[in-house]
């Protein structure tokens, strides 16, 4: 690859792809493509080959997909799957067709076993039932690095597959009723602490209690989008040997640790109160990131540097999230 390779961002406005594009200009790629959702379907396959057809990029990086929390993934679980597959299908077939050079699919963690030891190593895909919260996302995404893999082993292509933990960082989803746990809880304690635009804590009156779901006790991994994109802009550089590839930092907290640690960043004072009849989902997902990291790639953004980042920029963007109704 070179400065000037074509470069096609899928999902270029959200959170991974927004992210993933400003590392390469940040790294003087000079010729990103992208295109919104209005502009093109990823859902309708006509349309995803004509546009790859016409383009003929370098590389695809696939970061779009239909996302959300334990709510949203146990509620809709026939377009999670429908429509992930759909996007990923139509990009993966059209690269295929169209012989782009490299392509890198972007999944998640849930793609391992509810059970699977820990940490998930890449070898425990398919050893396990799947936790049911999120079920048809993770088949969806599975089914994806399973494709890549067929073209990989049977024409030779580069095409290879990145698993991220759980990620947050600007443009994250802050929408209460779809959002992941991390930029949830940002929003809670912020509007916990907050009436009127005034913290109440200014005006003498006692801040209000947060509830969160779950007991608190099972562990997570987090994972700054910033430090994604250095590691998909790693695999862009480099042909990477294996198929598929965990993207972690290799350290995980408990979720009432994240509670307490965005409640402090976020300067909340009340009461944290568990509303344990709520699903705590999987007990422990925490990834085995040795691979990437024997390649050259680790982590660099602490929990608590990202959060305090993704919470500054929560503050910035605050009134576009007004108009969401908790």
């Amino acid at each position: 690859m070179t400065k000037t390779s074509k470069i096609y961002i899928a999902g270029h406005r959200g959170m991974v792809g927004s992210a993933i594009w400003r590392a390469l200009e940040s790294e003087g790629y000079t010729n990103l493509i992208g295109k919104t959702s209005k502009e093109l379907d990823l859902r309708n396959q006509k349309a995803v080959n004509d546009f790859i057809s016409t383009e003929k990029p370098d590389v695809i990086i696939d970061a779009a997909a239909k996302v959300g929390g334990i709510l949203a993934n146990s509620q809709y679980q026939f377009e999670f799957l429908l429509e992930n597959m759909q996007i990923q299908n139509n990009l993966i077939d059209a690269a295929h067709k169209q012989d782009v050079s490299k392509f890198i699919f972007l999944g998640s963690s849930c793609i391992y076993p509810k059970l699977a030891p820990q940490p998930l190593k890449e070898d425990y895909l398919l050893t396990g039932p799947l936790e049911p919260t999120n079920d048809g996302y993770a088949i969806a995404k599975i089914s994806g690095v399973r494709l890549c893999k067929a073209i990989r082993d049977q024409y030779g292509k580069d095409f290879v597959s990145l698993m991220p933990t759980n990620l947050y960082g600007p443009y994250d989803n802050f929408d209460l009723k779809s959002s992941h746990v991390l930029p949830a809880m940002i929003r809670k304690f912020h509007e916990a602490k907050n009436v009127n635009g005034q913290e109440l804590s200014k005006v003498n009156s006692q801040q209000s209690t947060v509830t969160l779901w779950g007991s608190g006790t099972p562990m997570r991994e987090f994972l700054h989008v910033n430090d994604l994109a250095k590691a998909v802009i790693y695999a862009v550089e480099n042909k990477l040997p294996e198929h598929l590839y965990n993207v972690g930092t290799g350290t995980d907290v408990t979720i009432k640790t994240l509670a307490e640690t965005i409640q402090k960043i976020v300067g909340h004072q009340g009461e944290i109160v568990w509303d344990t009849n709520k699903p705590d989902g999987t007990p422990r997902k925490l990834m085995d990131v040795s691979k990437m990291n024997h390649l050259g790639w680790t982590a660099a953004i602490s929990l608590e540097e990202g959060i305090k980042d993704t919470y500054a920029w929560f503050l910035k963007h605050e009134d576009s999230f007004k108009e969401v109704k908790m």
